[in-house]
């Protein structure tokens, strides 16, 4: 008896058949995106492939970054550019102002050195009387016997014995010793050029060629020479030389002096 295959829709399908399904299912994964799901399990919960999957979206990606990053040092060097600008300007407004506070100080010690000159100026130029309070007691040019001359060629003021006699001015000592008549005697040549004597003193205390200043001591009246008591012999001239004198109260009132 001949065996026969049992024939109906109960038959298992052949070895080629199966085969067959299994490349056709895998190829509609393909094509459905399930082998894709199947390779990457995160990315297959999504409903669609994101934008982020693709190389060309890594690409641009890459680029914004890079593109931030020049920005980001574009501002850094702008930010260094402007601070190095307002540190020149901050160097340039502090060395302006030190300028002007040097300019100011130079300019101030210039005005104390001018006020400081002109001080000592008026003060060499300031003349007094030769005994502080005296007055005259024997005018210029009065007449008698006991000149020499026939008159009085200064004037004498009212001293007593060792009174400080001072120079009525800025000069420089060109005679100092015994005078002859005038006992004691001292010659200044003054800063102006004219010449001043002091006779009869008890004392002297300057030497020749000694600068002497306004009101500075030079020596002690007396009664040396010739001469009737204490008092101080007192001449201004043109030279140091005797005879060339002129009226000694007009000399000082002249330079500010009260006689």
């Amino acid at each position: 008896m001949a065996f026969t295959r049992a024939t109906g829709k109960h038959r298992a399908p052949s070895r080629l058949t199966r085969r067959s399904r299994n490349i056709a299912g895998v190829a509609t994964l393909a094509t459905t995106g399930v082998v894709g799901s199947l390779a990457s399990p995160a990315f297959a919960a999504e409903a669609a492939p994101s934008v982020e999957d693709t190389g060309l979206t890594q690409i641009v990606s890459m680029g914004s970054i890079a593109d931030e990053i020049a920005d980001q040092a574009a501002a850094q060097r702008q930010e260094a550019a402007e601070a190095a600008a307002k540190a020149r300007a901050k160097a340039k407004a502090e060395a302006e102002a030190k300028r002007k506070a040097e300019a100011r100080a130079k300019e101030a010690r210039e005005a104390k050195e001018r006020a400081a000159r002109e001080a000592e100026r008026r003060r060499l130029n300031t003349f007094r009387l030769p005994i502080a309070g005296s007055y005259v007691t024997t005018g210029y040019q009065a007449g008698g016997s006991l000149w020499s001359s026939g008159s009085h060629s200064g004037v004498d003021f009212r001293a007593a014995s060792g009174t400080s006699v001072v120079a009525v001015g800025a000069g420089t000592v060109v005679e100092a010793g015994w005078g002859g008549a005038y006992g004691n005697n001292i010659v200044l040549r003054m800063n102006d050029g004219t010449y001043t004597q002091y006779g009869h003193l008890s004392s002297i205390s300057v030497s020749v060629g000694q600068r002497v200043m306004p009101g500075q001591q030079i020596g002690l009246s007396g009664s040396t020479g010739n001469s009737t008591g204490p008092h101080l012999h007192f001449e201004a001239r043109t030279s140091p030389e005797y005879g060339s004198d002129m009226n000694p109260v007009a000399y000082l009132r002249a330079r500010g002096v009260s006689v």
